[in-house]
């Protein structure tokens, strides 16, 4: 008898369905030579201190730092879980072979192997590996089941990744909760969310921090169109009215037109950040809740696999994209087919096939999400909204590039030349923005003008003491313009203030947790920097969710407020390793290559015990009696949120 595990008893009933296991009996079904079983996710959980020892269960200084001789895995204590275990346990010790139906990623292969060794299996293992839960994906993963060595790497570095976490929160949550908490308090501590909190406090005091500067720009109103003088911000104003005295009264004269037509290729698919990022900016939903709404989606098999972090697909996906598309094609929501004639113009002819969008060497085990071709049925609002998103984004990579022509009009004022009032001329500048041929922005309509205005927060750096940039893409229309023209105008004088860097939102530091911290807009290079980012894609909503729950952060409309427990906590802290996102980025690499081959999971391990003893010694050693503010429920409501900058 072959056993097949999965995840979760949906995921099992769809393929005890397609491999003939129609027989149903008590935590499994049967038939055709099958048993297909189920876990819920996690049955199986890293053993706690004080089962080690009965000296590290009392939470005590003197016993840190707690560094097991060897890791073991215990039962979740749940009567369910135990319960199904059992039955678990039962079929695998008398199978002939297993088949690994788990998540086809790193927590999915190390829950399902812990289950195995618990259940203490010894039967050869075949692993099956799909990107989407369609009967067809189904069918072709179990023609071509895996061997389960070749997953062993990516078992290791989820092994690694559970045994690091164990390493660093068991020992610095007891070690600042015994020395900081006020016996009142846990003070959680984690490789994540730490330096996720640290990026949210360090923005926060940034703009408490900030302080306003006036500045004043000229400008001036020649034939209804505000051009801007190319000199840039005056930080005086005495400055800024010589300049606006200089050309008063004085023609103003076009000095160069100039066109240029450019194209802008279609945004690239989605993978789970991007999406998370999107589902925020647009509809308000949070990181977990996309989450929750696109793994639906997945086991409803109308998308493929989410938890991935690249945006690019297989080479071998190119010739099923016509039938996804006739899928698409079909699709209707409330008897409207919102797809059909965005889809009509490519229908019939060879899909465009771009190397931002197929790429194999940017694919590992997954590609990115997408539709699989099957028309979707009674989806709630929310799920309709972030399937939309994944559709007409799917749809707008095999679209023409958008064409657009950029028009640049130079003018300048020469006034009289006087000693005290500078260099007689001034030039001013204006550019407008034409959409000669749409291509694939008939996709989003209006809105892609709208563009990514509240996508990136800018780090400090880039936006203390600037003034925010209006919104990028909207298309201004100028008049016609010819070189040489001349007549009259109206100069203004205006002055502004800097602008403190927005609170993060999720949007925000969902990107900002991408790129450990730094602040790229280039989609190109943000990519590359994503093997640095700090957690999984999977996990950052969960981190986020931590910090609620931790009372670390509270919402504030779509801002992200860090309160005084979680500032304290940061000030506290002064261990660079704890907080940094860079070095947290480091360590996420170290996994990625673990997973790859290319880095050693003792070495991994090892570096990071000296690591935990260094932190350990360094607390101990403060002299201070310094202690965290603890919030109860009622009074992190009652809290006053920051003023709006």
């Amino acid at each position: 008898m072959i056993v097949c595990i999965a995840e979760k008893p949906s995921v099992a009933r769809d393929i005890a369905r397609i491999i003939g296991a129609t027989s149903s009996h008590d935590g499994y079904m049967e038939g055709n030579g099958y048993q297909v079983t189920w876990t819920f996710g996690h049955l199986c959980t890293l053993k706690e201190p004080g089962d080690y020892t009965q000296a590290w269960k009392p939470w005590a200084l003197t016993q840190l730092p707690m560094v097991p001789q060897r890791f073991g895995i215990k039962l979740i204590e749940d009567s369910g879980i135990k319960k199904q275990f059992a039955t678990i346990e039962r079929l695998m010790q008398a199978a002939d072979g297993i088949v690994n139906c788990g998540d086809a990623g790193q927590e999915g292969e190390l829950i399902q192997r812990w289950v195995m060794q618990k259940a203490q299996a010894t039967c050869p293992v075949k692993r099956l590996w799909i990107s989407s839960m369609t009967d067809e994906a189904i069918r072709e993963g179990f023609a071509n089941l895996k061997d389960q060595a070749d997953y062993q790497p990516l078992y290791l570095a989820g092994l690694s990744r559970a045994i690091g976490d164990w390493l660093l929160g068991m020992n610095a949550t007891r070690l600042y909760t015994l020395k900081y908490g006020q016996n009142r308090q846990v003070l959680s501590i984690g490789r994540v969310q730490t330096p996720t909190l640290a990026l949210i406090v360090n923005r926060q005091k940034e703009i408490e921090n900030f302080k306003p500067e006036p500045y004043w720009v000229l400008a001036t109103v020649y034939r209804d169109t505000t051009f801007t003088a190319t000199k840039g911000k005056f930080t005086s104003k005495e400055e800024g009215e010589k300049a606006f005295a200089t050309i008063e009264g004085k023609p103003f004269t076009v000095t160069k037109v100039e066109k240029k037509e450019g194209k802008e290729q279609p945004p690239q698919l989605y993978d789970l950040t991007s999406l998370q990022v999107d589902c925020n900016r647009k509809f308000a939903f949070s990181a977990e809740m996309t989450l929750n709404l696109i793994q639906s989606l997945y086991e409803k098999k109308y998308t493929t696999y989410p938890r991935v972090d690249t945006q690019y697909l297989s080479d071998d996906i190119y010739p099923k994209c016509g039938q996804t598309l006739n899928g698409l094609y079909q699709t209707k929501f409330a008897g409207i087919a919102p797809y059909a004639e965005l889809i009509k113009p490519i229908g019939g002819k060879p899909l465009k096939k771009s190397k931002r969008v197929f790429d194999t060497s940017k694919v590992t085990d997954h590609h990115a999400i997408i539709p699989t071709g099957v028309i979707p049925q009674n989806l709630s609002d929310a799920e309709r909204k972030v399937f939309d998103l994944v559709a007409r984004r799917f749809i707008a990579v095999f679209l023409p590039d958008c064409k657009f022509s950029t028009t640049t009009v130079l003018g300048e004022v020469i006034g009289e030349p006087k000693e005290d009032l500078g260099d007689p001329k001034i030039e001013f500048k204006v550019t407008g923005k034409e959409i000669l041929d749409p291509g694939w922005r008939v996709v989003y309509g209006k809105e892609k003008e709208e563009d990514q205005a509240e996508t990136e927060a800018p780090s400090p750096s880039e936006s203390a003491g600037t003034e925010v940039s209006e919104k990028a893409g909207g298309e201004v229309q100028l008049p016609t313009f010819v070189k040489g023209e001349s007549g009259d105008h109206k100069p203004t004088l205006t002055e502004k203030w800097t602008t403190p860097p927005p609170y993060y939102n999720e949007a925000s530091l969902l990107r900002a947790m991408e790129t450990a911290g730094k602040f790229v807009e280039d989609e190109t290079l943000r990519a590359a920097m994503k093997e640095n980012g700090i957690g999984r894609p999977s996990s950052r909503a969960g981190i986020i969710e931590t910090l609620f729950k931790r009372h670390y952060i509270k919402r504030d409309r779509k801002r992200l407020i860090a309160t005084p427990t979680g500032i304290e906590l940061i000030d506290l802290i002064r261990e660079e390793l704890l907080k940094s996102c860079e070095l947290t980025g480091i360590w996420e690499k170290k996994l990625r290559d673990i997973e790859h081959q290319k880095y050693d999971p003792k070495q991994f391990i090892d570096e990071l015990k000296q690591q935990v003893a260094d932190i350990v010694h360094e607390v101990m050693a403060d002299p201070s009696n310094r202690r965290v503010t603890v919030l109860s429920d009622a009074e992190l409501k009652k809290l006053k949120s920051p003023k709006k900058q």
